[in-house]
């Protein structure tokens, strides 16, 4: 038989940069599968700034990212985190919604007028937008990179809710993980939401692009 409870959960993330009288941006940046905010936020110092905050979650499950028998071999002990699997996922989404929304509510001073930003990476894609999608948090611009919307949102709702966001969509032309049938599929998607995202794309792969971010942190695109 299965049982639930539920517990006080300790969690970190990491922070770029501070809120002052002067920060015109918040950043949330959600990393990718096998990932670490602690690294995963370095890809942001692009974007650092004194009007720039940038916060960076970190999945709550954590693991080695080689099996056992090649850690023995190789001395490889690097360890990855993920937002959620197949197994009991749906209490990993509740549990990791809560988590964000809990960074959020202390980072963000209720006062801030300035302009909050949700992106999310390859699994961080699907993570953000399940946050947006709960609408619990004020936020001004969503972007997807290198990943899609989660096909079982509420799409009526999602798509009402970014109707008044921007949105925007960014991959690498090269990125293997974004064949035809997924951009085609990410394409349905946004008929679905009833979007028209901004498309931005740049030559390379599974992968931020400095430049990119910079354009867009600038207001470039």
């Amino acid at each position: 038989m299965q049982k639930e409870l539920t517990f006080q959960f300790k969690a970190r993330y990491f922070t770029l940069g501070e809120v002052t009288n002067t920060t015109k941006q918040i950043w949330f940046v959600l990393h990718g599968y096998g990932q670490l905010a602690e690294y995963f936020i370095r890809k942001f110092d692009v974007i650092k700034s004194p009007e720039t905050f940038v916060i960076a979650p970190e999945g709550l499950s954590r693991f080695y990212l080689q099996d056992v028998t090649t850690r023995n071999q190789t001395g490889d002990t690097k360890v990855g985190a993920t937002w959620m699997t197949k197994e009991n996922r749906l209490a990993d989404i509740e549990n990791y919604l809560h988590y964000l929304t809990e960074i959020y509510q202390k980072e963000v001073p209720e006062n801030f007028t300035g302009k909050v930003t949700l992106l999310g990476f390859s699994q961080g894609a699907a993570t953000v937008s399940r946050w947006a999608a709960e609408n619990q948090i004020k936020f001004d611009r969503l972007i997807l990179w290198a990943g899609v919307f989660p096909t079982d949102m509420d799409f009526e709702k999602v798509g009402s809710i970014l109707q008044h966001k921007e949105v925007l969509e960014v991959y690498g032309t090269k990125d293997p993980f974004l064949t035809d049938t997924r951009l085609k599929e990410m394409t349905q998607l946004n008929q679905r939401l009833g979007l028209n995202p901004k498309v931005i794309s740049f030559e390379g792969q599974h992968e931020l692009n400095a430049e990119v971010l910079r354009k867009i942190s600038e207001g470039g695109y």
